[in-house]
């Protein structure tokens, strides 16, 4: 019988740091392209674009009333380190303008590594307690509970969120949008398995 083995404080440090930065990188590629995204990201993005408001704050905003449904459901610890993650990620995106400039990226590849950077740093935090909140919660307690896999659930809340997105958005923007998606949740669904990294 394998024994889980847990996280040390400086791993998990580590893990969430090294997610929150993968994800900031990829969600300025995302804002950047004027793509949207599933989940929460792909609400706020939405929002930001149609009232002008900047992005991390919408995010931030979205994500705070799911904090109480993911400490009642997955525990204080599990909480904490979602509000550490998203109150970080909302902080880097918004200084990394001034420190990363894009002049020029190709649709189909800012697509890809969007969902690819994402996809690891959803990974990073989920594998380290966290998570980056908002609805991706309700998918991580279905998997724990059922089985169902998260990149699954999250594939078909996707669809829904593109369909309302494609009333709003340039064909194109929502296409390489979706790419992006079904690159990140591809990525989480393969990857995001208990019966292989046991480590808490």
């Amino acid at each position: 019988m394998t024994i889980a083995a847990r996280h040390s404080l400086i791993e998990d440090t580590q893990g969430i740091a090294f997610g929150v930065c993968m994800a900031a990188v990829s969600t300025h590629v995302l804002t950047h392209m004027g793509f949207v995204a599933g989940q929460t990201v792909g609400i706020a993005a939405l929002v930001s674009y149609g009232v002008g408001l900047p992005f991390p704050l919408v995010y931030f905003a979205i994500s705070l009333p799911f904090l109480w449904l993911g400490w009642r459901r997955m525990g204080a610890a599990f909480a904490l380190k979602t509000f550490i993650s998203v109150a970080s990620l909302s902080l880097l995106t918004a200084l990394l303008p001034r420190w990363l400039a894009i002049e020029r990226i190709d649709p189909a590849f800012a697509a890809i590594l969007f969902g690819a950077l994402f996809g690891i740093a959803a990974l990073a935090v989920v594998r380290h307690g966290g998570s980056f909140g908002g609805v991706s919660i309700l998918w991580l307690w279905l998997q724990d509970r059922t089985g169902f896999q998260a990149g699954y659930a999250q594939l078909l809340f996707d669809a829904g969120l593109f369909a309302v997105s494609a009333l709003f958005l340039d064909w194109d923007v929502v296409s390489w949008s979706f790419l992006g998606a079904v690159v990140f949740n591809l990525f989480l669904a393969i990857n995001h398995r208990r019966d292989r990294y046991i480590a808490t």
